[in-house]
């Protein structure tokens, strides 16, 4: 069985469904007959890789929103980071381009290690209010996950797997991917939003031992991002 995950390292519903995601698969009897794939989708392409605006000054604009009203949602996503056993440090945390990230999830991929590699995107993005389109950020996450630095750092400055990239986004839209995160599996059956771990799991079982074509089995989308904002 295959489950692709498209998401992005900015959408704070796509960490909480991962882990929900995963909180599910675990309790999959088959479980180690699944291969999971991470795949990129970019909220906002054109992000500035030093963002003169932080995360509440960003929604607040967006939304027509003052400052606390921002902030007001921050601190609802924070909660329903906690309920899924993560932290999250909304007013610290840094807007940027994510191209560079999701490049090197693409570049572990090839030593399995991009799940790896998304975890740590996401706890520097979400926890620690770190940059993580600066190349220092990228280089210090593959050291941790015991990737080839030198390799990365050769990346970093080449156009190696923008294409890519670029190519998964398209494919999402392609498949009816309205917002992320968005999982398929099997190519059979769509999961839109981060949903409770029990959703994940009865997706999983079912497709597991159906044939059908591709259904949303999410029920009521969970809470997910777009390119106008996450809900």
């Amino acid at each position: 069985m295959e489950i692709e995950i498209w998401s992005d390292i900015g959408c704070p519903f796509c960490y909480i469904g991962k882990r929900n995601f995963e909180a599910g698969l675990e309790r999959f009897e088959s479980k180690d007959e699944v291969n999971v794939v991470h795949k990129s989708f970019r909220l906002d392409p054109a992000a500035s890789t030093e963002p003169d605006q932080n995360m509440a000054e960003l929604l607040a604009k967006k939304y027509g929103k003052s400052l606390e009203e921002a902030r007001q949602m921050n601190r609802q996503v924070s909660r329903a980071a906690e309920a899924a056993g993560l932290e999250f440090n909304m007013d610290a945390v840094v807007p940027s381009n994510t191209m560079d990230a999701h490049r090197l999830i693409k570049m572990a991929e090839a030593e399995g290690k991009d799940g790896e590699a998304l975890d740590h995107l996401y706890y520097a993005y979400f926890t620690e209010g770190r940059n993580v389109a600066r190349a220092e950020v990228i280089l210090e996450i593959a050291q941790t996950i015991g990737m080839d630095t030198t390799a990365v750092e050769e990346m970093l400055g080449s156009n190696d797997y923008k294409e890519t990239v670029i190519s998964e986004q398209n494919e999402a839209t392609r498949l009816g991917a309205q917002g992320v995160p968005f999982f398929v599996i099997n190519r059979k059956y769509g999961v839109s939003g981060a949903q409770p771990p029990e959703a994940f799991l009865e997706a999983i079982e079912k497709a597991h031992e159906e044939e059908k074509p591709l259904v949303d089995l999410g029920g009521d989308d969970g809470a997910s991002c777009g390119r106008d904002g996450c809900e």
